[in-house]
């Protein structure tokens, strides 16, 4: 068993714990861990989001911070601020809640553009700038946003630039009454994330992220990719397709699930696993779509039904 698989399996079973029946969901999230993407889960209120991020951060003894946007926040409520200090006479920098190595941001639409900018250079630099100076942040760095998908009321939706920072969205959606039952008993006595152990170091993790890059992808794959990325933008109606960063992302996420199955390669299917939770949110919408009700969703469910899979034409057509 390779150190990703390793890895990876044990985060799943522990974070299985807490989240019940949401395997598949726990999967992803650990894939965007394991490529140091950021992750946008997006549902109702009440079905884990928050628990998710916890559990996640217990697993692997990270540091972890929670962050409750409002409209009021400021900018400085998540980067820090410089406070002068009467003794030493001089200005001492106190971290905001952004210094940790998991971060959940909760509601993250509920925060005014400027301060929801806060957070974009932490996500893609891994760094925060405060009057003048750069602070590093510790790895690993990950960002967990949550944003409830209904209500509208007091809310700003998240920039593009911003949509774009994060590597993967993903839905938990509703469990099934028996999951829901076992979730009931499970939390009888007390919550089972009181009882969750570490189950991975900080240096285990960081192995298994450089690991993930030395999974191989032939000409022809790193072609299909950039053909269903290429394809968003085509896409009649699409108003903007996905950035250059999306098809990176589906890269990145493409390596780690086949790391994650044993694999030393990658296959077309773990490009199409992926396509949808990586590029949904990065596409808007022309006004087309929106009187018709398409969703992106079904438009990348398209573009995977229209797209020859790799082959001789592919690469050919790519071929200089």
């Amino acid at each position: 068993m390779n150190i990703v698989q390793s890895v990876a399996e044990r985060l799943i079973d522990n974070v299985a714990r807490v989240i019940i029946g949401k395997r598949n969901e726990i999967r992803m999230t650990v894939l965007g861990l394991l490529c140091q993407g950021h992750i946008l889960l997006e549902d109702v209120p009440g079905v884990g989001k928050t628990m998710m991020a916890k559990a996640l951060a217990k697993s692997i003894g990270a540091t972890f911070s929670r962050i409750q946007f409002t409209p009021d926040m400021l900018p400085s409520d998540v980067t820090g601020v410089s406070i002068f200090n009467q003794g030493t006479r001089e200005f001492e920098f106190r971290p905001g809640p952004i210094m940790a190595q998991i971060v959940l941001t909760d509601e993250i639409n509920r925060a005014t553009p400027k301060t929801q900018a806060a957070l974009l250079e932490a996500m893609e630099e891994r760094q925060v700038t405060v009057d003048g100076t750069t602070y590093p942040l510790e790895e690993p760095f990950l960002v967990l946003a949550t944003q409830n998908p209904i209500e509208y009321e007091g809310t700003f939706p998240l920039p593009e630039a911003q949509l774009d920072r994060f590597m993967i969205r993903i839905r938990l959606g509703y469990p099934t009454p028996q999951e829901e039952i076992s979730m009931l008993d499970s939390q009888q006595y007390q919550h089972p994330l009181a009882e969750l152990r570490q189950v991975v170091s900080v240096d285990e993790l960081l192995r298994a992220q450089r690991a993930v890059r030395d999974t191989y992808l032939n000409y022809d794959v790193k072609a299909y990719i950039v053909e269903l990325v290429t394809a968003t933008r085509r896409h009649p109606d699409v108003y903007l397709g996905s950035s250059p960063r999306g098809a990176l992302a589906l890269y990145r996420l493409a390596q780690a699930n086949a790391a994650l199955q044993g694999r030393e390669f990658v296959l077309p299917d773990d490009v199409k696993l992926l396509a949808e939770a990586v590029l949904a949110h990065r596409i808007i919408l022309g006004p087309t779509a929106r009187i018709k009700d398409i969703s992106s969703g079904s438009i990348i469910q398209y573009i995977l039904n229209t797209t020859p899979i790799p082959g001789v034409t592919v690469g050919q057509r790519y071929s200089q």
